[in-house]
């Protein structure tokens, strides 16, 4: 359990609430690039942290995050003219650039322009694996870029989607680091299956509950659910979180690809997260094109809005539940791996009550994850930085094998995670 007043500090993230003030240390994905793809083409809604904001790809290409509204009478900047290296209010005319100095006012004679004194607050931004990121921190604590490994490789070989979660980050991210329950909630009854889901013969499935393996590491942590199976071997499982909001786990694709994939949950606000869901081919091989469509995993046009990325199933229907499947086919009943997530995860509530819990060591990762959250606030309130804003993140993978009981799991499948990089293990 969690008291309440532990849960307010982090799940809470608006300006000036001490988690949104540690995740304003972070780079943050404001929206994903695909959407601002040409240069002067039309702007976006971006909600981070709490605040309206509006994304734009000026004439030369540079990125700006900017206030959604403008200065003079706070009309939304959304409905703005992006032209000539900047965003113009249709209003009366003022134009932003992308740093959010005021460059003209239309409505004023040249005479009575006032524009150098005109400022709308603009946040610096980058672009890496077909994110456009934002970072609304101090300027001189801005961290290490984001280049983690799915960011790095061609665009053949990467996919990246979202889709809005009607719920806080922080229950939507607990789930995502939950191993144990994914063999659960994701199976499917039969091999026969088509649904997104988890097959009975797989070793997910087929292992025992897990024992679970947490090093923390100064990005986050490496865990390891270790399932036995049989009597002599184990079915490994390894994921990594890195702060504040990453997960990073083995998968397969649609064509049977290995990869790896993963989620990052983003506060809109309190109670709205917008989820990211990335995936990338770990050998040379691209992506097909029913990969993309992400049918397994229940994202993509079959699934989400692609205009408003809210999910078409959803509280206001059940999520499309379907007794009948879930008597013969799949677990839930439910279509689509993060679907489920997002059904299960938005039932507990816009924020979910963690004082009524009830945790078991099953929950180990969910348990450390609080509290290197509770500590990055503590640090940044004393003018320390936070766990997860350096580079030793970018090349780390995740892993899926069936070992020999004895075997040095650690050494086979996260070589790179050597004991003098692991802080504690628990």
């Amino acid at each position: 359990m969690l008291p309440p007043k532990e849960n307010e500090l982090i799940t809470r993230v608006g300006q000036g609430s001490p988690m949104g003030n540690a995740m304003r240390r972070y780079w943050i994905p404001a929206c994903l690039a695909s959407e601002i793809a040409e240069p002067d083409s039309p702007p976006v809604r971006v909600r981070l942290l709490g605040e309206d904001l509006v994304a734009f790809r000026d004439s030369e290409g540079r990125i700006g995050l900017i206030d959604e509204f403008c200065p003079h009478r706070r009309v939304s900047l959304f409905f703005g003219r992006n032209e000539e290296c900047g965003l113009r209010c249709v209003y009366h005319g003022w134009k932003y650039d992308v740093e959010g100095n005021c460059v003209d006012q239309l409505n004023e004679p040249p005479e009575h322009q006032f524009k150098h004194s005109i400022h709308i607050t603009a946040y610096p931004t980058t672009e890496f694996g077909g994110i456009v990121w934002a970072y609304l921190g101090p300027p001189e604590k801005m961290p290490a870029p984001p280049k983690f490994a799915w960011t790095q490789v061609p665009e053949a070989r990467r996919h990246v989607s979202k889709v809005i979660e009607e719920c806080n980050w922080l229950q939507a991210l607990e789930g995502g680091i939950d191993t144990s329950h994914a063999p659960i909630l994701h199976r499917l009854l039969t091999d026969n299956s088509t649904r997104g889901g988890i097959k009975p013969s797989n070793p997910f499935v087929r292992g025992k509950a897990p024992h679970l393996v947490v090093d923390v590491t100064d990005y986050g942590y490496l865990y390891a659910g270790i399932r036995p199976l049989g009597d002599s071997d184990v079915h490994i499982r390894t994921y990594h979180f890195v702060m504040p909001f990453h997960q990073i786990r083995p998968s397969r694709s649609e064509s049977g690809l290995p990869m790896d994939a993963g989620h990052i949950w983003v506060p809109m606000d309190d109670e709205n997260c917008m989820v990211y869901n990335w995936m990338y081919s770990t050998t040379d091989a691209p992506l097909t094109e029913a990969d993309r469509r992400e049918r397994g995993i229940g994202n993509g046009p079959d699934f989400v809005d692609q205009q408003t990325f809210r999910s078409k199933q959803n509280r206001s229907n059940n999520y499309g539940i379907d007794r009948e499947v879930q008597r013969t086919e799949s677990y839930t009943g439910i279509d689509g791996i993060n679907q489920q997530d997002r059904a299960l995860q938005e039932s507990m509530g816009r924020i979910v009550d963690r004082s009524k819990e009830h945790l078991g060591p099953a929950d180990k990762a969910i348990g450390q994850a609080r509290r290197m959250l509770r500590q990055a606030v503590k640090t940044v309130e004393a003018g320390g930085t936070p766990y997860g804003t350096g580079t030793s993140y970018y090349e780390i993978r995740a892993g899926e094998e069936v070992l020999a009981r004895d075997a040095d799991w650690h050494q086979i499948m996260a070589p790179d995670i050597t004991r003098e990089k692991i802080l504690q293990t628990v």
